[in-house]
């Protein structure tokens, strides 16, 4: 069996998960990253994606997030969430509202913001294509 770590996911609404887990799969900003007890100490920006919680008891949950940053110590996980919720609450609607209003900040942003948005966009609709059925 594999060691246990203590993970907290906290979004600026609410704290969604505080519990003892095995394993957690963040989307980092450079790529999927699998945590596990006695990591090494690491501290990683978060991309909207899909973060995969195995819990102690054995029970999966996955949660959608839209940023933020997570830190990592051997003893435990943090990931703080610009925003988060569990993947059985998202929907089509709530995801296409969120595309929307970065396509509205488009319009006015220089070609570095611009980018930035462009780039932000692609991952909420990969983040759509990946927990929302066709």
């Amino acid at each position: 069996m594999a060691d246990s770590f203590n993970f907290e996911l906290v979004s600026p609404e609410r704290l969604l998960l505080s519990e003892k887990v095995t394993e957690v799969v963040i989307p980092a900003t450079e790529g999927e990253m699998t945590v596990m007890a006695n990591h090494a100490p690491t501290m990683t920006t978060v991309k909207p994606g899909v973060v995969t919680v195995k819990t102690a008891d054995g029970k999966t949950e996955r949660f959608a997030v839209f940023g933020g940053f997570a830190d990592i110590l051997p003893t435990g996980c943090t990931l703080l969430a610009e925003s988060a919720v569990h993947v059985d609450e998202l929907d089509r609607s709530v995801l296409e509202n969120r595309i929307d209003a970065v396509r509205a900040e488009l319009e006015g942003a220089g070609d570095e913001k611009k980018t930035r948005l462009e780039q932000f966009i692609a991952e909420l609709t990969k983040l759509g294509e990946i927990v929302i059925p066709a």
